[in-house]
């Protein structure tokens, strides 16, 4: 009895480091998420600044041609560090996926185990409860055999 209590704890453990390891890959794509958001923001930021300076080269006003430019500048900043970050997100998102993966298996491997273990357990029932039968039968049989020769 102590073997299938073993392999439950076994598979609830499992069950566990699988559900951490899908919050932390889920942590991780939100992560990602959100650098890609604000990615895409200094992009939109960037097309503003240039569409300001296009608009300051028709008006001719001087501070929103350089207001246009200092924000195409900070949004080209703002595109090469993310692109850093955003690199080394993917691969974290990889990484954690790769792990979520891994506990997933171990986790389908400790269900394995214990539904082995229980098509075994059902197994031996059926055995004893057959043995049983057979006894009781077997008995039944003998009983009567004596009772057949105890007449005769």
């Amino acid at each position: 009895m102590s073997r299938p209590k073993t392999i439950e704890r076994l598979l609830h453990i499992r069950e566990i480091e699988e559900e951490q390891k899908r919050l932390q890959l889920d942590a991780a794509l939100a992560n990602l998420e959100s650098l890609e958001r604000t990615r895409d923001a200094a992009a939109e930021m960037g097309r503003q600044g240039r569409t300001l300076v296009g608009e300051s080269v028709i008006s001719g006003v001087i501070a929103d041609r350089q207001a246009g430019l200092m924000e195409t500048e900070i949004a080209r900043r703002c595109a090469r560090l993310l692109a850093l970050r955003i690199a080394s997100a993917q691969k974290e998102v990889i990484e954690r996926r790769r792990d979520f993966i891994d506990k997933r298996i171990e986790r389908r491997q400790a269900e394995t185990l214990m539904e082995q273990d229980e098509t075994r357990e059902k197994l031996e029932s059926g055995r004893r409860s057959q043995r049983s039968v057979d006894d009781w039968y077997g008995a039944r049989t003998h009983r009567r055999g004596g009772d057949d020769q105890g007449q005769g």
